[in-house]
């Protein structure tokens, strides 16, 4: 017997029973309580059937209505629960998943990060044609891999609404960071409105979630600190852009309801623990639209694994985890509870649960922190004019060819070899088009900074792309043969994303990877927002600052002005979905396929 909150592999079947009974957990478990009692919201567990090498698992989507602080919802449900059940999965083996469709709609299941057939991967229009109403589609394919991922929907809005659910593969062999129990924790954003009106006010009004815009108190505080000539300097620039250095979401607490396992913060979720155990918890960022910063205060954290692939243990005090990515951490809590806060990037709202040695002993009031955050010129080394009729930035770094003494082509943390280092970008005679209210003409290296509104210090480390290590090289040792060059552009005023200032209708055609090539694509971030970049079908390398130990990532998070690259082996034939994982900017556009063949 195996859970989301159970012991770890050190730890004999007594035990673990044991101290699911201590947690009232049992009558949770699917197959020990019939689906009447579970809740409406917080995890259930899906349980195979198994069939010789085979286990099969029965999903069922349907609309339900629930409570959620105080208010009534609907939400697109898997197997009755949001999120919905976790599916626990054991490599080597192969899975068959039978879903059926109670929706008046079409639906679908993408198995996030996971490596399996084109065919297999539950993107309608792409990879299949969607779930019809009333039908069971049958997933199968053998799991090639281990660690903790995610599965939701991939047709229409229906993941804003509740479709999505934790996903863990144990691994063939020994785990190599050992621990005592483990926790899944599912961070969401939750609206009670209908997320296609959510998406219509996008389009009709630049801001229109945003409650923490700059007024002309903060104009007078910023002429007071740094003078008026650049006070007034940094507002032109700003307005040249059409945005607001607090815009870092589309859509803000003021919208959403912050969840952790289904519960918001006033039906606090608590996970239990004994004192010396070490405690792995599994970290899913599952929301349509939110980053959080993730922080346990006077527990410090290990980072032991990033988007399901082990990585070197690094020890941090908070970390910012993207849309769709997922980090595993492993703490040593002693005999007092602790609050794990989840804060919106922006500060606009909260999430919080308890890790507590004992039932109904909740962890101490940690305030959040006063926001709201912007996002600086100064922190960024950005400058700005206008030309040709679009809001332009670059990046104020000095001439470009000058620059190496400043350890690395584009300063302040490159590190030495850095494949892109002297590289200029190319926006094209028009920079992109209508596409692209802005360009960055000199992108540079930013996998040293933790972000906007985060400061690491010996004090307070929080984690960074370049903290990250694997534990053994990628086997594919060979250079790439081509370089892929695409910029993530877009327009918030009319709020429309894209790549290379294109939307996917606008474009002719996928992106072609030809089967078995090594391969190097290079992202530029033009805009002002940061975008979580998400590849199906195969692992992106990470270029950071390990060397041959690159990270491997299915979705990575690139900052405004950034440029960073990953390598690819295009081993996995077929179409795949490549797109933002912001489910509105995707819904505006930024969607391409990548075609192996």
């Amino acid at each position: 017997m195996r859970d989301l909150d159970r012991p770890g592999p050190d730890r004999g079947r007594r035990r673990f029973v044991q101290g699911l009974a201590a947690l009232g957990l049992l009558a949770g478990l699917g197959g020990a309580a019939p689906a009447w009692a579970w809740p409406a919201y917080g995890m259930g567990r899906a349980r195979p059937r198994r069939e010789g090498e085979v286990d099969v698992f029965e999903l069922e989507i349907a609309y339900r209505e629930l409570e959620l602080a105080g208010r009534r919802g609907r939400a697109v449900t898997i197997n009755g629960t949001l999120p919905g059940p976790l599916l626990r999965w054991q490599e080597g083996r192969t899975v068959e998943l039978r879903v059926t469709n109670r929706l008046d709609e079409d639906t679908s299941i993408h198995w996030h990060g996971i490596l399996l057939p084109a065919e297999m991967d539950g993107v309608p229009g792409v990879s299949f044609p969607g779930i019809r109403p009333g039908e069971t589609f049958v997933y199968r394919f053998p799991v090639r891999q281990a660690g903790t991922y995610w599965y939701h929907s991939h047709s229409g809005l229906q993941e804003q609404q509740g479709h999505y659910a934790p996903l863990v593969i144990d691994p063939a062999g020994p785990e190599p960071h050992p621990y005592d129990r483990e926790h899944v924790v599912v961070l969401s954003d939750w609206t009670f409105h209908d997320p296609h009106w959510i998406f219509s006010r996008l389009k009709k009004q630049d801001g229109y979630f945003n409650y923490q815009q700059r007024t002309l108190g903060d104009f007078l505080r910023e002429v007071r600190e740094k003078g008026w000539a650049e006070a007034w300097r940094g507002r032109a620039m700003w307005a040249q852009m059409r945005m607001s250095p607090r815009d870092l979401l589309d859509v803000t607490g003021a919208e959403y309801l912050y969840l952790i396992n289904g519960r918001p913060a006033s039906d606090e979720w608590s996970a239990l623990f004994r004192p010396g155990e070490r405690v792995r918890l599994r970290l899913i960022n599952a929301a349509a639209m939110t980053t959080f910063d993730v922080r346990i205060p006077g527990l410090r954290m290990e980072v032991v694994q990033a988007d399901g692939q082990d990585v070197a243990p690094v020890q941090v005090d908070e970390l910012r985890i993207g849309v769709a990515e997922t980090y595993d951490v492993i703490v040593r809590p002693e005999d007092r509870p602790y609050t794990l806060m989840a804060e919106a990037m922006d500060r606009s709202g909260f999430v919080r649960a308890s890790l507590t040695p004992r039932r109904g002993l909740r962890g101490p009031e940690v305030a959040p922190r006063p926001g709201p955050v912007e996002r600086g010129m100064d922190a960024m080394g950005m400058g700005g004019h206008a030309m040709g009729g679009h809001a332009m930035y670059t990046m104020a770094m000095g001439d470009m060819a000058g620059s190496e003494a400043m350890h690395g082509p584009m300063g302040g943390g490159a590190p030495r070899g850095w494949p892109l280092a002297g590289r200029r970008v190319s926006h094209g005679p028009d920079d992109h088009g209508p596409g692209a209210a802005m360009v960055a003409h000199r992108p540079r290296y930013r996998m040293h900074e933790p972000g906007a509104g985060l400061h690491s210090t010996p004090q307070h480390r929080v984690l960074v792309y370049d903290d990250l290590r694997a534990l053994a090289p990628w086997p594919d040792r060979r250079p790439p043969e081509r370089e892929v060059e695409l910029h993530l552009t877009g327009n918030m005023e009319r709020y429309m994303w894209s790549f290379d200032g294109r939307g996917f209708t606008e474009v002719d055609g996928p992106i072609h990877f030809r089967h078995g090539e090594r391969l190097r694509l290079i992202l530029v971030n033009d805009t002002m927002m940061d975008h979580p970049i998400h590849l199906h079908g195969m692992w992106m390398e990470l270029e950071n600052a390990q060397g041959e130990l690159r990270p491997r990532k299915h979705t990575v998070v690139v900052k405004p002005g950034e440029m960073l690259s990953v390598l690819i082996t295009a081993d996995a034939p077929g179409d795949w979905a490549f797109h933002c994982h912001l489910l509105y900017h995707m819904k505006a556009g930024m969607f391409r396929v990548v075609s192996v063949g």
